[in-house]
C-alpha cells in the first residue's frame, strides 16, 4: 500500500511540472535575427553590375528590349565615341541642347523623354557599366535575373541564420513535454497495475483495502493544493508576461502601415518591374538617410507611362501647383539614436529586407522590425563585419586573433556613444 500511496503525490506533481513547461512554451516567440549579406564581387564587370543595377536598370535592359529608353546592348558600337557616353550619361540635356545630331535622333525617337543625369558617376564607373552591359548581353543574361538571384542569396542567408537559438530553445521544452508526458503516462499505468494486482490478494487488512478502495475524483484533483498552486504560478506568470509585454511596447510602432497621399506600390514597382531601391531613394547607399524621392524620378516613367491614372494625376497636380507630396513617415528612429544608412547598405553589405523586410511585396509599406534598442543590439552582436575587399579593416583583422568570423559587437558596435551622442 505505500507503494501506491508514495505514487500518486508523484504523478501529481508531474501534473504540475507537465503545465508550468507548458507556460514556457506557450510564451516562447522565435525572434527574425539578420545576419550581413555577402559584399559584391570585385572587377569591373561585378561593380558595373552594381552601378547598373542603381542607375540604369529601371529604363534601360542590357539586351535589345525597350523599357522605357533604348535597350543597351552593342551601345559602344552605337555611340559615336567613349567620350560621347561619358558626356551624355553625365548631363544627357547638355548634350541635347549644344545641338548633338545623334542625341537629338535619340531625343525624339524616344518620344523627347529626358534622361535622367549622373553627374557623380566618373569615367572608370561608366566603363564598369559598359563592361557590365557588353557581359550581360554576350551571356543572354538580364539585370532582372540577376537581382533575383541575388535576392535569393540574401532570403536564403537570412533564414539559415534567423533566430537559430531560440528555436533550440523551444525544442528543448517542446521535447521535455513530451518526456514529462510519456513519464506520467508509464505512472499512471504502474498505478492502474499494482491496483488491479492488489484487489486480487485476499490477505489485505481493512485499512490496506480502504486505501486500495479509493478513487481519484478529478473535482477533489482540481481543489488540490498542488493544482491550485500550479494554476496561481501560471496566473501570475501570465498577467506578468502581458505587463511586461505591454512596458516594452511603449513607442513601438512595429506593424506601422499608414495610408500614404499616393497609392504607391513597392510590389508592383520594386517586385514585379524589379527597379532597384536606390533608383527613388537616391541617397540610401551614400547618405545618412535614404531620402524622399523627387517628383521628378517619377516623371521619368509617368510622363508618358500610365498618365490617365487617378494616381499619377495627383502627382501632376503637385508639380503644377509647385507644391510637395506630403508622404507620411514609416520607419521612425529616435532623436537620439544615430543611423546611417549608408554604413549598414554600402560598407556593411546589408540588403534593404534586412530591416525593411520584404519590401518588394508590399502594397502598402509596413514597419516590419520592431526598431528597438535591444533589436539592433542583437543585431550587432550576431552579424559577421563584412571585410571583404575593404582595406579599413585590414590592421583589425591582422589583430583579431580569435577564429570565429569578427563581429560588429568585436568592434565596437556595443558601445553607447556609438549611436547616443
Amino acid at each position: 500500500m505505500q507503494i501506491i500511496s508514495c505514487l500518486r503525490p508523484i504523478w501529481r506533481s508531474f501534473i504540475m511540472i507537465f503545465l508550468l513547461l507548458g507556460l514556457a512554451v506557450f510564451p516562447a516567440n522565435a525572434q527574425d535575427s539578420t545576419a550581413a549579406a555577402p559584399a559584391a564581387g570585385g572587377g569591373d564587370v561585378a561593380a558595373g553590375q552594381t552601378l547598373f543595377n542603381n542607375n540604369c536598370a529601371s529604363c534601360h535592359a542590357v539586351g535589345d528590349e525597350v523599357v522605357v529608353g533604348p535597350g543597351l546592348k552593342g551601345i559602344t558600337q552605337r555611340a559615336p565615341s567613349k567620350d560621347w557616353l561619358y558626356k551624355w550619361i553625365r548631363n544627357s540635356s547638355a548634350v541635347i541642347a549644344s545641338g548633338d545630331a545623334y542625341a537629338n535622333q535619340i531625343f525624339n525617337k524616344y518620344n523627347k523623354l529626358q534622361m535622367q543625369s549622373f553627374p557623380d558617376l566618373t569615367n572608370g564607373d561608366i566603363d564598369n557599366i559598359l563592361a557590365y552591359v557588353e557581359s550581360a548581353s554576350t551571356a543572354a543574361a538580364t539585370p532582372a535575373q540577376a537581382q533575383a538571384d541575388a535576392q535569393g542569396g540574401q532570403t536564403a542567408s537570412t533564414e539559415a541564420s534567423g533566430g537559430l537559438s531560440t528555436q533550440y530553445f523551444t525544442i528543448i521544452l517542446v521535447s521535455l513535454l513530451v518526456v514529462l508526458f510519456l513519464v506520467l503516462l508509464v505512472l499512471l499505468m504502474i498505478v492502474s497495475l499494482l491496483t488491479r494486482f492488489l484487489k486480487e490478494r485476499k490477505d489485505l487488512s481493512e485499512a490496506d483495502r480502504e486505501v486500495l478502495e479509493q478513487r481519484t475524483s478529478i473535482g477533489k484533483l482540481l481543489q488540490s493544493g498542488v493544482v491550485k498552486g500550479a494554476v496561481g504560478i501560471i496566473a501570475v506568470l501570465l498577467l506578468g508576461k502581458i505587463g511586461l509585454d505591454s512596458v516594452m511596447n511603449i513607442g513601438v510602432s512595429q506593424g506601422y502601415a499608414p495610408k500614404q497621399p499616393i497609392a504607391y506600390s513597392h510590389k508592383l514597382h520594386a517586385g514585379e518591374y524589379k527597379i532597384n531601391c536606390a533608383y527613388c531613394h537616391t541617397s540610401v547607399y551614400k547618405g545618412k538617410n535614404a531620402s524622399i524621392p523627387a517628383a521628378n524620378i517619377c516623371m521619368n516613367c509617368h510622363n508618358v507611362i500610365k498618365n490617365g491614372s487617378p494616381e499619377i494625376k495627383k502627382l501632376y497636380t503637385a508639380i503644377e501647383k509647385n507644391q510637395p507630396i506630403e508622404w507620411v513617415r514609416v520607419h521612425n528612429v529616435p532623436d537620439y539614436a544615430y543611423f546611417n544608412h549608408a554604413q549598414h547598405t554600402n560598407v556593411g553589405g546589408l540588403a534593404c529586407q534586412n530591416c525593411h523586410g520584404e519590401i518588394e511585396k508590399m502594397e502598402v509599406v509596413q514597419q516590419v522590425s520592431p526598431l528597438t534598442m535591444g533589436w539592433c543590439i542583437d543585431c550587432h552582436r550576431k552579424t559577421d563585419v563584412n571585410t571583404k575587399g575593404n582595406a579599413y579593416y585590414d590592421k583589425l583583422l591582422a589583430v583579431h586573433a580569435s577564429k570565429e568570423p569578427m563581429k560588429v559587437a568585436t568592434i565596437g558596435g556595443l558601445e553607447c556613444s556609438k549611436c547616443h551622442y
